[in-house]
């Protein structure tokens, strides 16, 4: 069993958001686990996991989650499901600071993500860009 605080996690910075795997020490197991932590910008660039669907559970915060062109409003409680290869981001509202637990079911986070060289701006409330 590996038991991890919130001390012990080291953040890496993406385009728009922080995240944490904390089990990195670990070993890989069958599936990683990130946290994410999203703080309002006025722009965010969307990505995808080849490999595997997403699973994300919203612990604190409000946002919206684009996911292929549609946005859906999420806040604390809230679970969504990312299928295999489809683009979306997740964006906080203005003063809102979001976090984030994302379960994949596939060990090599980095070789499940792919940055996208796309723009959304993350205070229009529309179903695209």
């Amino acid at each position: 069993m590996t038991v991890v605080g919130p001390d012990d996690l080291d953040f890496r910075d993406f385009p728009g958001r922080s995240t944490a795997d904390p089990f990195k020490t670990a070993g890989q197991g069958a599936s990683t686990v990130r946290q994410v932590l999203i703080e309002h910008v006025p722009t965010r660039s969307p990505h995808l996991h080849p490999q595997s669907e997403e699973i994300v559970y919203v612990v604190a915060g409000r946002g919206r989650v684009w996911l292929d062109g549609v946005v859906h409003p999420v806040g604390p409680g809230s679970w969504y499901r990312i299928p295999a290869g489809t683009p979306h981001a997740t964006m906080a509202d203005p003063n809102e600071r979001m976090s984030l637990v994302c379960f994949f079911p596939h060990d090599d986070f980095a070789n499940n993500i792919e940055e996208l060289d796309l723009l959304l701006e993350t205070d229009e409330e529309g179903t695209d860009e």
